[in-house]
């Protein structure tokens, strides 16, 4: 099966509702993600996607972009997510793969990303890819 990789033009950011949904252990209303994602559309935020040879929309992940002191100009790999019948079948690494080359042609000299604690299998998975544990992510809701 063949796979294409490409950026998600703004005015169908909708479609990566369905997937994103997915990781959030505490489902954030669809209505929500809609505001949430029409905001981030407008700052330094892309949408990458992974289709199918249908044109399905099957993995997805967010690349917000900034200069940190202490990586540089760096890509933070957001909301990643691979349909469940597409994981385990070499497509995670066949898209970070396209990722890395995306993120340096656009100058960036560096990945990081967040993963949910309990997401063993994504920590073997980026472990693999070569990521480094560097800190923890904290959060505090208003």
């Amino acid at each position: 099966m063949a796979f294409s990789f490409k950026i998600i033009e703004k005015e169908q950011i909708n479609s990566v509702i369905p997937l994103v949904s997915k990781l959030n252990e505490h489902k954030i209303p669809d209505t929500i993600l809609k505001q949430r994602f029409a905001e981030m559309v407008n700052q330094n935020y892309e949408c990458a996607g992974i289709y199918d040879n249908n044109g399905k929309l099957i993995g997805v992940t967010g690349l917000w972009f900034s200069t940190r002191h202490y990586s540089g100009k760096s890509v933070e790999a957001d909301h990643v997510y691979i349909d469940e019948a597409y994981q385990n079948q070499g497509l995670g690494k066949l898209f970070f793969n396209w990722i890395y080359n995306y993120a340096k042609q656009k100058g960036c000299e560096a990945i990081e990303l967040n993963t949910y604690v309990n997401n063993y299998g994504s920590h073997k998975f980026y472990y693999n890819q070569g990521f480094k544990i560097l800190g923890y992510h904290f959060l505090k809701k208003f």
